[in-house]
């Protein structure tokens, strides 16, 4: 874009700042979308961490795997088998870790050996686009407690928030593709925007998040023995916002800038 842009009628005009703005910005823009598109793609928004996951999970046999991976499965039924098995969620996945073999292996109440250790694998679920618009309710897994409306309505939209976001920069990376056909700098100013608004909806959808997590944890409290924190597909999407910021300030700015002292060198030379 900075080089169509030094070879169009008003880049005679426009000194270096300009370009260098407008080649940061495209740089700002690009990161932030691989940022965005990593932590849309992973699994790692929030992680739970217990002491003994494959005790817990040997205790349990089959059971906590099969209820995970029901069709059934409502939400209580998934988030304790998150807590129990060193669980990981994101945006379109849930995930527990359990035992590699097939089979579950339960040491003899009297053995002069030690058990063998268990290899662990972490296997993972999707969620159905039914799951993504579902309602949550007052009590999870209690149907009859009612429809929470604010968990309802948070966990949607972190769902929809980062597809737009992403349209919004792919859209203003059109629009900054048709500058550079046109050769002008002036509808730099839209991209800017669309970056400007795509912030906003990233910003929105981590507050989203921590919104919901909040909510579901004082519904179902963490164990004494799991400890629970935000992952780095979350961070991901944290830093993706001021990059998506500090593009659109770029955008702007080198757009506006480079418009008035055109405008005014015109005037000039007329005068």
């Amino acid at each position: 874009l900075a080089h169509w842009c030094l070879h169009s009628p008003q880049g005679a005009m426009m000194d270096n700042r300009f370009a260098t703005a407008l080649v940061i910005a495209c740089v700002l823009s690009l990161i932030s979308t691989i940022y965005m598109a990593a932590s849309i793609g992973t699994d790692f928004w929030y992680e739970y961490h217990t002491l003994s996951p494959a005790e817990n999970v040997s205790e349990a046999g089959r059971t906590i795997w099969e209820e995970f991976v029901s069709k059934d499965a409502d939400e209580k039924t998934y988030t304790d088998a998150l807590f129990r098995c060193n669980g990981t969620v994101g945006l379109w996945r849930r995930c527990i870790t359990v035992p590699k073999n097939s089979h579950w292996y339960s040491p003899p109440a009297f053995s002069f050996f030690p058990p063998p250790e268990t290899d662990m694998t972490t296997n993972c679920i999707s969620f159905s686009l039914s799951d993504q618009f579902a309602e949550k309710y007052i009590e999870p897994g209690n149907h009859n407690s009612g429809t929470d409306l604010n968990r309802t309505y948070l966990w949607r939209l972190q769902f929809l928030l980062p597809f737009v976001s992403i349209g919004l920069m792919c859209f203003g990376a059109l629009i900054g593709l048709c500058a550079c056909a046109c050769r002008s700098l002036y509808p730099a100013i839209a991209t800017g925007v669309l970056h400007f608004l795509a912030g906003l909806c990233t910003l929105g959808l981590v507050g989203c998040y921590v919104a919901g997590i909040e909510l579901l944890h004082r519904k179902l409290p963490l164990p004494e023995d799991v400890r629970g924190e935000f992952g780095w597909s979350f961070c991901l999407a944290c830093v993706s916002a001021p990059l998506q910021f500090m593009a659109a300030a770029l955008f702007i700015w080198a757009a506006r800038t480079n418009r008035k002292e055109f405008t005014l060198l015109k005037a000039y030379r007329v005068a």
